[in-house]
């Protein structure tokens, strides 16, 4: 009897060992062809960044585009990036380990971000959070099978906008581009409206003498009890380092200014960047 419920037991284990395996690979299968797919053959010559793409913007901005090594290099297009962090639902809850990988067409304003989040051991949540063709969508599945959410709507498109405006610290070029309108505020700060497709969202970026975003701040829907409320929200950069000879942040604190005080949720670390090569790892 011991023998029989041992084997059955361990086959029980192997099943749903396998599940998880075969819900992880199809979630991120599906995920990637939607990544590949923000990616066309492009065979145009890309253009180089100059002082001249930068004259007139607010001068904050100037000295922060000069700070990155932007100028002189190639206008950036598409991005693909691998994150390391840790992240949380609530103040109460540990920190969780997450890894994701991210890609971006710069041109189009969009993004794929696909994500891992390890919530015990052997179990794992996956997400993926996008904008495309101007709408916005954070699907998560646990194991990669069940669905926990599928969120859409207006304010998840302006979420996702803001994401993309917040994450072009990333790819400092593309703040050259037109969908972005640039306000002077005062010497460290400047405003920045992001507009595409009828979906539009705002923050403000806030520098220091040496020329780098030091946080960017913003109103952002949070999601409570089922509702959308709109709350502050800030991205803290918390150091910056060099990749492909254009300094970026990698490593930014993500928190909401809550009238309970302040709720860091995400601790993302760029751990690997690369520019204008159009492909999924």
């Amino acid at each position: 009897m011991l023998k029989i419920t041992l084997i059955i037991l361990g086959l029980t284990v192997v099943l749903i060992v396998s599940a998880c395996v075969i819900g992880s690979f199809a979630f991120t299968k599906k995920a990637k062809e939607e990544a590949e797919a923000l990616f066309t053959e492009d065979k145009e010559k890309l253009e180089v960044v100059t002082e001249r793409d930068i004259e007139g913007l607010p001068e904050p901005v100037q000295r922060y585009l000069k700070y990155t090594q932007i100028i002189g290099k190639e206008k950036i297009k598409t991005v693909r990036l691998k994150q390391g962090g840790y992240f949380r639902t609530n103040e109460n809850q540990k920190w969780m380990p997450i890894k994701a990988e991210q890609y971006f067409n710069a041109d189009s304003v969009e993004f794929v971000w696909i994500a891992k989040v390890r919530i015990l051991p052997f179990v794992s949540i996956f997400a993926k959070d996008e904008f495309i063709d101007g709408k916005g969508n954070l699907e998560v599945k646990l194991l990669g099978l069940v669905k926990v959410a599928d969120a859409k709507g207006y304010e998840v498109d302006n979420g996702e906008i803001l994401r993309f405006l917040a994450e072009c610290i990333w790819f400092p070029s593309a703040f050259l581009n037109d969908y972005i309108r640039w306000e002077a505020i005062n010497s460290s700060s400047a405003k920045a409206t992001i507009n595409y497709k009828g979906t539009e969202a705002s923050a403000i970026f806030h520098f220091n003498e040496k020329g780098e975003v030091t946080k960017i701040t913003a109103k952002r829907y949070r999601e409570v009890d089922g509702r959308f409320v709109l709350e502050d929200w800030e991205g803290l950069i918390a150091e910056y380092r060099e990749f492909n000879g254009v300094i970026i942040p990698n490593k930014v604190n993500i928190v909401w200014k809550l009238k309970t005080g302040d709720f860091c949720y995400d601790k993302i670390e760029i751990t690997d960047i690369e520019y204008n090569r159009p492909s999924v790892y």
